[in-house]
């Protein structure tokens, strides 16, 4: 008899106890990469990096075009410059805010374009397999005989030089990397049992691709993609530096290194600040994918 008072009194408590909300996937792989020191810090200079270069209009900046031969090469630091000046007298601080534009939509736009179509192709040929997998593995086999940087260059030459073409080459290069990845991924989920149930249940195969399986391989896919733009910018910058890239007078980080590299000797420290940029940018991309690769990891 003792026994039902204390059984009432833990129902009664169990169900005056506030509910507890499940915590979601992305709530927390949102909340381990807050936790993540080093990625906010990256982030927070990416974030920096983008709002300079998108206000930069409206930042009362020096017109990052006008030169004056009698104020070039100016030091770091001089009075109204400084970053100092470039070999034709232009404002360095104005031009690498306004080189951030160009660089990071060379260096950016690649990986989406190649994210969107490699992740098309690498869905289709996890999922249907056979004959048309082998045909687009193969076919995407074959740009992996050439080096990034040497196809890159090959494609742009081949192109001409200009910002478009650039875009293009570089598409080009990522699309077979991010298609093998997602060609991978797909080809491990395919045979799961939601799939199966998807199947069973009359659902055709693009509902499936689209609806069951993409949402089950898009965070792998997303976290390579990032990682790949690091490489984006280094190889931007190189075409660029190459004269495959911007054509001058636009302020462009690698076009940049390639007409300041005969004012090394001079001053150096002006001289290495694109480079610097491009550095920077590509390291905290670097590490901000790594830091979200660990939060999605949920094994860890």
């Amino acid at each position: 008899m003792s026994e039902l008072p204390l059984s009432a009194t833990a129902d009664a408590a169990l169900q005056a106890a506030p509910a507890t909300k499940a915590r979601g996937y992305w709530a927390t792989v949102g909340r381990r990469i807050r936790r993540d020191k080093v990625s906010m810090a990256c982030a927070l200079v990416l974030l920096l990096i983008f709002l300079s270069a998108i206000l930069a209009p409206w930042l009362g900046l020096e017109d990052p075009y006008k030169g004056s031969m009698i104020r070039r090469l100016r030091h770091i630091g001089t009075p109204g410059y400084p970053l100092g000046t470039d070999e034709l007298g232009r404002d360095m601080l104005a031009r690498l805010i306004y080189g951030g534009r160009l660089s990071l939509v060379i260096g950016i736009l690649p990986v989406i374009l190649a994210f969107g179509i490699g992740t098309s192709l690498g869905l289709i040929a996890g999922y249907v397999g056979g004959k048309l997998n082998t045909a687009i593995m193969r076919t995407i086999d074959v740009f992996y005989a050439f080096p990034s940087v040497l196809l890159a260059i090959a494609i742009s030459g081949a192109l001409g030089a200009g910002i478009l073409n650039s875009i293009v080459s570089l598409t080009v290069v990522f699309v077979p990397q991010i298609t093998r990845v997602a060609e991978s991924v797909t080809t491990g989920v395919r045979n799961m049992d939601f799939v199966e149930a998807a199947r069973a249940s009359g659902a055709g195969p693009f509902t499936i691709m689209r609806v069951h399986i993409l949402g089950n391989v898009l965070g792998a896919i997303f976290v390579y993609a990032t990682s790949l733009i690091s490489v984006s910018m280094i190889l931007a910058a190189g075409l660029s530096f190459l004269g495959l890239g911007t054509k001058p007078p636009e302020p462009e980080w690698g076009l940049m290194l390639n007409t300041l590299r005969t004012a090394i000797y001079v001053n150096p420290w002006v001289a290495a600040l694109p480079g610097a940029m491009i550095f920077a940018v590509s390291i905290c991309f670097n590490l901000l994918s790594d830091g979200l690769r660990s939060a999605m990891d949920i094994r860890n």
